[in-house]
């Protein structure tokens, strides 16, 4: 086996590895790591960043300060009388009063700034990220666990920038100056309100691991209830039609109980907790007042002192001990966010960690031209290990011909079209575009040479012109319009309401089957391939529109190798070769007379065909 078929294989277990983890991840510790990583999102804004953490330096040393100030002013020139003294304190606190609300603006207006570019990156990475991963991925991964790191995760992690990281600091830079201002006043009475920390630190880890494992639950939960959603509009049509409306409002209103039951588990552990820090805060203050008094009647602990001296410290310590404990209820609140902006930077992290299959041999290199031959060589392929749905498959296909794939319901008809397209490698053996392997060719060179029309193509959000111009980006209007004519349906689509102009909406949803399926016709017209693929690409057009497109197809096809999979008899009947597949097997594989002479398979389905009309 080849280094680069390892390295596929190895990719694929760590998608199947890391899909796993989204239902483990509530089980996993906080790891410091994940702050470092985010922290790394704020170095291209450096200047931006260290402005913050300058004015953040500044909040965190002038609370503090006011209230030493008001407390000097009131042991001083109020306690003195002092009428010219009192007006000087009381200008000197506006004055600084009005500096830590300036300096409090701008802590909100930088780290809001800073906030938001970081979480403007972060959702371009992700976006880029998942542009590269393989099909493998999506096809184990839901599409509302993805919406959700792009939304929820990723905003809770720009909270965790915007908010926990400064108003930590801010809070913390509160209680380290508040306290180096108290050990200074009177070393004796802080130290008795120090040894009280302890109690903090008990209540603080005891709620620690049960917030960090219902945060985490939180957001697991948040994750089915979108992935629900995102699916349940998405097939809202099939749900109107088997009136399956209340089945589905009462499965997902189970999972809405279970998203709500974790939220009221946070609530109920945040309304112990939060009271439980409020007391605490109530309780220090009340100590200061026990202590003080104490104090003030046998002097301070350390050495004796006068009763002035012992009173002035009580006056400070009030002033200055809700800025030494008030931090801990603050840092209590920002913890509560920081659990969900962890939770939310595991998951962004562990999607951002998925690397992208690498379908491309290490030597692997453009081509410029493709004449179109292809070679099944032993090719087999299984999408879930141990599980083959391909068994060595092997046949060779000239340049310009066209080939049928027939066969029932996971006979493996569309495994093959998307080994032909590179969206998967085989497992064993390989497939050969003009000789060469296709690991060794680039996807991106391959592309450009491919052209694919499935039976349910995806239109975006735009008009049909630009719906066309998908194949080719810097096709100007006149090409487009001429591979319109060329495939025989300008008039079918210039009867749109704006024609090629008409917005064809979400999903394609302001056209009807037939012409969504036209816009994806123009689309491979437009790319000018030399191997298309055709995917049952005729079965949401009408009989009449269908023989005016086969025409077209006729002109579109010459020259051009192309693989159809069909189940109508007019598309296979025009086919070079017919491929006939059964179970991961080629079963028989020869013209569509030399087939129907052998009274085979083919003979089988033949006759369903000319039995169901099709």
């Amino acid at each position: 086996m080849s280094a680069s078929r390892l390295d596929i294989e190895t990719a694929d277990r760590a998608i199947t590895r890391r899909t796993s983890r989204e239902q483990e991840a509530k089980h996993r510790p906080l790891d410091l790591g994940l702050i470092r990583r985010l922290w790394t999102y704020t170095e291209p804004y450096a200047t931006l960043r260290n402005t913050l953490i300058v004015v953040v330096l500044t909040r965190a040393l002038t609370l503090p300060l006011v209230a030493w100030l008001l407390s000097s002013i009131l042991l001083g020139p109020v306690q003195a009388k002092d009428v010219q003294g009192i007006i000087w304190g009381a200008v000197e606190f506006a004055a600084l009063a009005a500096f830590t609300a300036v300096v409090f603006r701008y802590r909100m207006m930088l780290s809001l700034r800073l906030g938001e570019r970081v979480l403007h990156d972060l959702r371009n990475e992700i976006f880029v990220h998942l542009q590269k991963l393989p099909m493998r991925f999506y096809d184990t991964t839901k599409l509302g666990r993805i919406i959700s790191r792009m939304t929820s995760d990723a905003e809770s992690m720009r909270q965790g920038v915007q908010d926990v990281l400064f108003v930590t600091l801010v809070q913390l830079g509160h209680m380290f100056v508040a306290a180096a201002i108290m050990a200074w006043i009177d070393l004796g009475l802080f130290l008795a309100l120090a040894v009280m920390a302890p109690i903090l630190w008990f209540v603080v880890q005891f709620f620690r691991s049960r917030l960090t494992n219902v945060y985490r639950q939180i957001q697991e939960s948040f994750s089915r209830v979108t992935a629900t959603l995102a699916e349940s509009v998405s097939g809202v049509r099939v749900t109107q039609s088997f009136v399956r409306q209340d089945v589905n409002a009462e499965l997902f209103a189970q999972l809405v109980e279970d998203h709500s039951r974790h939220h009221h588990r946070e609530a109920q552990l945040r309304g112990v907790f939060l009271p439980l820090l409020e007391l605490n805060n109530q309780f220090f203050i009340a100590l200061i007042l026990a202590f003080g008094a104490l104090q003030i009647l046998r002097g301070t602990f350390l050495a004796p002192g006068s009763p002035e001296v012992a009173y002035d410290a009580v006056v400070y310590f009030f002033f200055l001990t809700p800025l030494f404990f008030g931090p801990v209820i603050a840092l209590g609140r920002q913890y509560n966010i920081a659990l969900a902006a962890m939770a939310g930077a595991e998951r962004v992290f562990n999607l951002l960690d998925t690397e992208p299959q690498q379908l491309d041999a290490p030597n692997a290199r453009d081509i410029d031209h493709l004449s179109g031959s292809v070679q099944f060589d032993d090719a087999c392929f299984e999408y879930e290990p141990g599980r083959p749905v391909l068994h060595n498959i092997n046949f060779t296909v000239e340049p310009g011909q066209m080939i049928a794939l027939v066969g029932e319901t996971g006979s493996g008809k569309s495994t093959i079209i998307k080994l032909i397209s590179k969206f998967y490698l085989p497992t064993s053996g390989q497939i050969l575009l003009d000789g060469i392997p296709t690991h060794d060719i680039t996807s991106a060179s391959l592309a450009q040479h491919l052209g694919i029309v499935l039976q349910n193509n995806f239109l975006f959000t735009g008009t049909v012109m630009d719906n066309i111009r998908v194949a080719r980006h810097d096709a100007t209007d006149e090409q487009v319009i001429d591979a319109v004519r060329r495939l025989d349906c300008l008039d079918l689509l210039e009867a749109l309401p704006l024609g090629l102009r008409a917005d064809v909406g979400e999903r394609g949803g302001n056209l009807s089957l037939g012409q969504r399926q036209l816009v994806c016709f123009a689309r491979a017209m437009l790319a000018d391939p030399a191997i298309l693929i055709l995917d049952e690409a005729t079965s949401s057009v009408d009989t009449i529109t269908e023989a005016r497109i086969q025409r077209s197809l006729a002109r579109l096809l010459a020259g051009r190798t192309s693989f159809v999979v069909a189940h109508r008899l007019s598309t296979i009947r025009h086919a070079d070769r017919v491929i006939v597949l059964r179970d991961g097997n080629l079963a028989e594989a020869g013209t569509h007379a030399q087939l129907l002479t052998r009274g085979g398979i083919y003979a089988g389905l033949y006759r369903q065909f000319v039995k169901s009309g099709i």
